[in-house]
Parts: structure tokens; sequence; C-alpha cells
């Protein structure tokens, strides 16, 4: 897996794990899928992503999105 799918599917994954603790514990936990869906817009038109560049130098392939 290179760093763009892994980068995906963590965020997807965060996503849906806040809305299940939003609708299973408080509905403030809706405030991390947005905090994630904020950084995943901003790294669209900036390139930094945090995650990114912990897998890079975990020494992970980049992909097209994060080179």
């Amino acid at each position: 897996m290179n760093i763009d799918r892994i980068v995906f599917a963590f965020a997807g994954s965060m996503i849906l794990i806040s809305v299940l603790l939003a609708w299973l514990v408080s509905p403030p936990w809706m405030l991390l899928a947005a905090f994630v869906g904020l950084n995943l817009l901003q790294s669209a038109f900036t390139g930094f992503c945090p995650l990114a560049m912990v897998l890079r130098k975990l020494g992970l392939p980049a992909g097209c999105a994060f080179r």
C-alpha cells in the first residue's frame, strides 16, 4: 500500500468511528469527523498532511497525491 491509500483509509475510518461514537455516545464526537474532513480539504490544496509525513519517514512509498 502506498501513502495515499493509507491516508484515505485512515481518514475514512476516523470519520466512520466518529459518526458511530456520536450516535452511540455523544453528539460532540461529530467534531472529530469535521476535523478530519477539514484536514483532507486543506491537504487537497496545500499538499500538507501530517500523517503522510509520518508515513514517509517510516519508509512507505508515496503515491501521486503526496510526492
